[in-house]
């Protein structure tokens, strides 16, 4: 029998935590609570979670801090949940590494909905030092020092892997998958997210800008903006 993906959620609101709590147990996850972000941080190595639920506005340390420390060594799936709406907000917690934002009030559904849409693409697994790469199997692109496989969620760039949010992932591989070819931000925003996030096309833009800042420019391909337009993933002839 598979064990249960485990789900830590990070809510002052003690009424809502458990409730959360509730509908992610009946759909068999296994959960815990904790009321701050110091807690969530003292757990995390602990609980070893498959994916956070994350308040923002948590006494103490808030939601941005508490992400903002995962992401120094940890690329657990983050789901932010905040009753800020605005997309300063929302574009803020994407830049730090969030997989997801929920406005609250949400619908059981939807939060149920997201939750096992990012569970399922973050599937990762660590790419094995350059010296034992296997071959490459399933869904996969590779150009000079860089292969991106969809099927296991790895990058390896240089021999080394990178570890990325499965949102970052999706991004690089679409537009590795179709070289040259010009998407504007609200194709790729329909592509990558589709009905799981109704957002801003600025969504992209931090995206894209995280991905540059992991891989940057290579002599062969980088990510090109094309003014007015969108993205590309140029190769360079």
């Amino acid at each position: 029998m598979a064990a249960k993906q485990k789900i830590l959620i990070v809510d002052d609101d003690e009424n809502i935590a458990e409730l959360i709590s509730l509908y992610l147990i009946k759909e068999c996850y296994e959960t815990k609570i904790v009321h701050d972000g110091e807690s969530a941080l003292r757990i995390y190595p602990v609980f070893e979670p498959d994916l956070i639920l994350l308040d923002l506005m948590l006494p103490g340390m808030d939601g941005y801090q508490v992400c903002r420390e995962l992401r120094k060594d940890a690329s657990v799936p983050i789901i932010m949940l905040s009753a800020k709406g605005e997309v300063f907000d929302k574009v803020l917690g994407l830049e730090l590494g969030a997989d997801d934002y929920i406005i609250k009030p949400f619908d059981s559904k939807e939060l149920v909905a997201r939750v096992k849409a990012v569970l399922r693409r973050s599937a990762s697994q660590a790419a094995p030092p350059a010296s034992v790469i296997p071959e490459q199997q399933g869904q996969f692109v590779e150009y000079p020092d860089l292969i991106v496989n969809l099927t296991n969620y790895s990058v390896t760039y240089m021999g080394h892997s990178v570890e990325m949010p499965p949102k970052e992932l999706e991004l690089l591989y679409f537009l590795a998958s179709s070289p040259n070819q010009v998407f504007t931000r609200e194709q790729l925003l329909d592509h990558i997210w589709g009905y799981e996030y109704v957002g801003d096309t600025r969504t992209v833009d931090v995206h894209i800008k995280r991905l540059r800042e992991k891989l940057g420019d290579h002599p062969a391909w980088q990510l090109s903006t094309v003014w007015g337009i969108g993205y590309k993933f140029e190769v360079k002839r």
